[in-house]
């Protein structure tokens, strides 16, 4: 005698302990007997069998649920419970998307959402008092925030020197026509270059040793002395100083460097207009005393003094303070961005700290002479800030090099993040759905076509 497919019965054992390697199995309650659940239909049957198989599913942040229903509604032999498998990373995760130079970036908020915001924002005050406008806005600089500041100017200074000396240790490729970087014994075979006479190479890389620059991408904007001062004009472009954009940021947040001065207000402004403030009288105050830097300030180490690691201990030490350094830069940024703005223009990758983009006229992206050579401005994102450039991810490094046929099988991660796991430091768990560790790479091409 057959079975419908309505009257199909599963049988779960919920006394059982299961672990699973990458997620949390919860069963409510924790004391119960063999509990019936029931299917209408067999492809929810064989949904329940394909959890004895965790390796077969392709995203573990899913969560999957079932919920027990007892066969007999009038015998209240156990209560309903319920099956929850979580997991806080995925398997697979595509890289960010690549937006060509002949369009313009996305905004972070759309400007839908930004304009219903803006309403809600006058709904709400209207009728009610001004409130006294907080720091930075005010020209005050947060205080709660200056510690933090200058752990970030130290953290870049320490993932500079690091991966100077990792160079010595892991190699490191650059193409010579284009911007692509390699981590590994040997450069890759793709043939991805678009630089000079691509076509006649049909794409090839030529390879060359890489530097730090490659690796940790300098990003510039100009110094401003007073944050909230009139924007930079377009005749002024070459007399004000640029540097490095999150050096910049730590800066105005509460950095103090002699070789950079800035404006340091101890009294609010006080506003005119939306644009226009004049700064309050600082005369009755007493004249600032110099104080000593809150924190001690690193400096960089020059090329002729590195010193290579002595041996493979302090190598994986290296390799994990360098990746300590590159999490904490890249967090502590994100939250000074947060109340310090920082703008980056829609079709190039020039990068402006402060609360309006400057007036210079030198953006040469697509379509620039429509512009009259002026940016898009528009709010910046941590990536443009600190730009991750991704590369390859090599499975083995002493193993044979990566082919490339079996392109789609490799993963990637940021430069950084490839030279500290190559090195011997393990690898972050926000990485791992990029760099594609739990796929089985072919080893021929006719493996390769034989996959489903």
């Amino acid at each position: 005698m057959s079975a419908s497919p309505s009257s199909m019965r599963c049988w779960v054992d919920f006394n059982s302990k299961n672990y699973l390697s990458h997620g949390k199995l919860v069963c409510l309650p924790p004391r119960m007997g063999p509990s019936m659940l029931s299917y209408h239909s067999r492809a929810d049957f064989l949904k329940l069998n394909s959890l004895t198989s965790l390796s077969s599913f392709q995203h573990r942040n899913g969560k999957l649920k079932l919920q027990s229903k007892p066969i007999a509604p009038s015998r209240k032999l156990h209560q309903p419970c319920a099956l929850v498998i979580r997991c806080d990373h995925p398997q697979n995760a595509d890289l960010p998307r690549y937006y060509s130079k002949k369009e313009k970036k996305p905004f972070p908020v759309p400007i839908v959402e930004l304009r219903r915001a803006a309403r809600e924002r006058f709904k709400k005050s209207r009728g009610q008092p001004k409130k006294p406008v907080p720091p930075p806005k005010n020209g005050l600089i947060v205080k709660s925030l200056v510690p933090l500041a200058y752990d970030v100017f130290n953290e870049r200074i320490t993932l500079i020197n690091n991966l100077k000396k990792l160079l010595k240790v892991v190699k490191v490729h650059a193409c010579r026509y284009c911007n692509e970087i390699h981590v590994g014994p040997i450069g890759h075979p793709f043939k991805s270059c678009r630089g000079h006479r691509a076509s006649i190479r049909k794409g090839l890389h030529e390879w060359t040793y890489a530097t730090v620059e490659d690796v940790f991408v300098p990003v510039d904007s100009y110094h401003l002395y007073d944050r909230l001062g009139k924007r930079i004009r377009h005749d002024e472009r070459f007399s004000i100083p640029r540097l490095p954009a999150v050096v910049e940021l730590c800066i105005q947040a509460g950095v103090d460097l002699p070789e950079f001065p800035t404006k340091r207000r101890r009294k609010p402004i006080i506003r005119i207009g939306k644009s226009e403030f004049v700064d309050a009288d600082e005369s009755e105050l007493p004249d600032p005393v110099p104080e000593p830097p809150l924190k001690p300030i690193l400096t960089e180490i020059p090329d002729t003094e590195i010193v290579a690691p002595r041996d493979e201990e302090e190598t994986i030490q290296l390799a994990e303070e360098t990746l300590e350094a590159w999490e904490q830069m890249r967090r502590g940024a994100k939250k000074l961005m947060r109340m310090y703005p920082v703008r980056v223009c829609g079709y190039c990758p020039e990068v402006h700290v402060g609360p309006s983009g400057h007036k210079a006229q030198n953006c040469g992206a697509h379509k620039h002479q429509q512009r009259n050579g002026q940016h898009g401005w528009q709010s910046a994102v941590l990536d443009d800030l600190i730009p991750p450039r991704y590369v390859w991810h090599v499975p083995d490094v002493n193993g044979p090099p990566l082919q490339r046929e079996l392109r789609s099988f490799y993963g990637q991660a940021p430069a950084v993040v490839e030279i500290c796991v190559q090195a011997g430091a393990d690898v972050p768990d926000q990485y791992k759905p990029t760099m594609r560790l739990d796929i089985g790479i072919p080893t021929s091409l006719r493996e390769a076509e034989m996959v489903v």
